[in-house]
Order: C-alpha cells, then structure tokens, then sequence
C-alpha cells in the first residue's frame, strides 16, 4: 500500500471527510458579521468555534474567519459587509436579524448562514423557513413565540408586580413582533406594561432614567445590538434599582441578572456551524430549511436574588436548567 493511500484510509477511519484531507493548501476563508462587539460576542465565537472543530475546521489550520463588530452602530453593517466580500470570503455568518439583512443586501452570490433571528422571512432575509431560496439560511431563535413566557414567568417569581418595564429596540422589526406577544400575554394577566425604546447603546442612559421615573416593579430586556453590547451596564442598573429584571439569553445571568428564559445560547451557535460546514461542503443554502431552537432554559442567579432581598418561588427553581449561587 502507498503512503498516500495509507493517509487516505487512515483519515477516513478517524472521520475526517475529502474536504478536510484536502484542506492543506489555503484555508478555506469564512467572514463574521455581527452587531456587537468583540467582547459582547465571546460565548458566540467560543460556541461557533468549537461547532466548527468538531467538523474539522480548525481556525489558522484549514479555516481562517474574518471578524468585523459594528459596535452597536447598525448603519456601519453595510460597509463592514463589502469590505468582508472584499477579503475574499467563501461564506458570511451573520450574528442578528440587522447584520443578515446588511449582508443579503450586500451580495446574492456569496452564502449567508445567520443565528439570533426571530423572524428571517418577515425581515426578508429568507423566502420561507422551509425552502430559504437565494444565498441565506440559518437558525431562527423563536424569541417572538417565547415573549408571553416571560412574563408569565415574572408574574409567577413576582405575583406582587403590576408594572413592567420592556426595555426594547422598536426599529428592530423582529422586536416588534417580541413586543405584541408580550403586551398581550401582559393583558391576559392584568400586567401593565411600559416600554422603554432604545434605538442604540447610546440611548441607554436616557431609558434608564426613564425607567427611574415610571417606577415599574419588574424589567423585561429585549436582546438586541442596543442592549447586547451595554450588557455589563444594564445589569448594574437593575442591581443599583433593586429590580428584578428577566433577559432572553443565559450569558445575562452569567453577567449577574436574575433570570433568564430561552434557547441554549451555546447549542444554537454549535449549530450554526454545522450550516456553515455544510456550505462549506458545497451545500446550497437555498435548499437548506432554517432550523430552530428545540432547547429552552430557565436560568436563575440566587447571588443576585439574594442582593435584591428577593425569594425566587419553589415552582420555579424546580425548572430551572441552571442556577448560580
């Protein structure tokens, strides 16, 4: 037997596939095109890196990705785009509803696979969730389906609450559906609700004073460019107000908020890249169906509860998947 047929059996035997065999010339080149920043997005890269790995992509081996954050500035997107198609970039990961919109305008020719989106054919990234045609297609995190829960799951840990504060980006068109879906679950249990617009991180300070000035009895966060990159400074403000606050994503209960309630943040981006393998592989994305969340947590930081001088129920620690103490 040769050597090179040796390599060959033996590469197969330990599952790696002719793409990655053959992956020793120029590593294959991936953009990343996000609303945030570098730090906001580090459970992102970790998750998207270690979904890759587990493929055979290996970043500076055969794989090499180009970031670029717009840092909650949503109109540098566009630009941040090109200048990804001028890299030479054989696919775009899109983090967030606006940084896929941004590529799609972009290009129709290079693929696209996004995650963190709720609703990809309302924002017209994608044709429909079950056949996404031209070049994009992704995970949808079903943040709209999941925005009654949260409050239903404040009104349980609070009974006491009447006033909710949603602190939330109206320009983003996936948060206005979140928005409807938790006023009207707010109605149903004679909650009301106040919103809090914020377009971008800059306008935080201005929320929160207004915020200050309503008084509610609990906050509802939005995940958004707007919020996501002022994670640290939203969760000092619900601390310093002694609110209890609900967030959509784990990694704010990791930051110190007191609770959250959605998809797996980790298992969605691992994967996303498994669309992006797969692109990578020569598959279409036109013929890729989006894919969403099947894992939903409740996570609860007790530090935090304990700070606030709040008592989480028992009905409600019984179901949450993490706990921080």
């Amino acid at each position: 037997m040769n050597r090179r047929r040796f390599l060959w059996i033996t590469a197969v035997a330990i599952g790696a596939t002719p793409a990655i065999v053959r992956a020793q010339g120029r590593p294959r080149r991936v953009g990343y095109l996000s609303t945030t920043s570098q730090a906001a997005d580090q459970e992102v890269i970790a998750a998207l890196a270690a979904g890759l790995r587990e493929r055979g992509w290996v970043q500076g081996a055969n794989l090499h990705v180009e970031y670029r954050w717009s840092s909650g500035n949503v109109g540098r997107l566009a630009e941040l785009a090109r200048d990804l198609l001028r890299n030479d970039v054989e696919v775009i990961v899109a983090v967030g509803t606006s940084a896929a919109v941004a590529a799609r305008k972009s290009t129709r020719r290079i693929p696209i696979v996004f995650g963190n989106i709720s609703d990809p054919v309302g924002s017209g990234v994608v044709e429909s969730l079950s056949r996404p045609g031209g070049n994009a297609t992704g995970r949808a995190n079903m943040l709209d389906a999941l925005s009654g829960k949260l409050v239903e799951l404040l009104r349980e840990a609070f009974p006491g609450a009447r006033r909710v504060a949603v602190l939330w980006n109206p320009e983003n068109e996936a948060k206005k559906l979140e928005f409807e879906e938790c006023s009207a679950a707010a109605r149903a249990l004679s909650l009301q609700v106040r919103s809090v617009e914020v377009h971008t991180a800059h306008e935080l300070d201005a929320g929160f004073a207004a915020i200050v000035n309503d008084r509610p009895d609990a906050l509802l966060v939005f995940i958004d460019s707007s919020t996501i990159s002022r994670k640290a400074a939203i969760v000092a403000f619900a601390a310093m107000r002694r609110l209890p606050a609900i967030y959509q994503w784990r990694d704010y209960v990791h930051a110190g908020g007191l609770m959250s309630y959605g998809p797996n943040a980790d298992y969605e981006w691992r994967q996303t890249a498994l669309l992006v393998d797969r692109v990578l592989r020569g598959a279409s994305p036109a013929e890729l169906p989006i894919e969403r969340p099947t894992r939903f947590e409740l996570a609860v930081n007790l530090a935090t509860a304990r700070a606030l001088g709040v008592e989480i129920p028992q009905s409600v620690m019984v179901r949450a998947e993490e706990v921080v103490r």
